[in-house]
């Protein structure tokens, strides 16, 4: 029976699955767009304390918690859409940052002779390159 009881439904807060093991803090950094300071401003607008797992908490504790990110945060859809307009907006101008945006390179000023595989993709060949 307390196996049972402890194997809780998971907690779905903003359209994210929140892990049951972990503190609360370190759950509530699975939605995109709460960080560390974010997750711990959370926790004292809802007076959970810190060591507080995610298993322990009651339906009321979760309701306000995501009655607290809807009202005062931004997360997830909304974020990702927001950041990917401005990004368009971006490229739209034709600004330096949206060309760099639009060719796939790094935008904030990093080197792209040697490094800058994560932007650039891997490595293509050059035909007779070699000598």
């Amino acid at each position: 029976m307390d196996r049972r009881q402890e194997k809780k439904a998971v907690a779905r807060i903003a359209g994210v699955n929140i892990p049951t093991n972990k503190r609360v803090l370190i759950a509530l950094q699975y939605i995109h767009g709460i960080g560390q300071k974010n997750a711990a401003d959370i926790i004292e607008k809802v007076k959970i304390p810190l060591e507080r797992r995610v298993s322990q908490l009651t339906d009321q504790e979760v309701l306000q918690i995501r009655e607290v990110i809807d009202r005062d945060y931004v997360v997830e859809g909304d974020l990702r859409r927001e950041t990917g307009i401005n990004i368009k907006r971006l490229m739209d101008l034709g600004c330096y940052r949206g060309l760099r945006h639009r060719r796939g390179l790094p935008v904030r000023g990093q080197r792209t002779h040697t490094n800058a595989r994560t932007r650039k993709g891997p490595a293509k060949a050059i035909a007779g390159k070699k000598k």
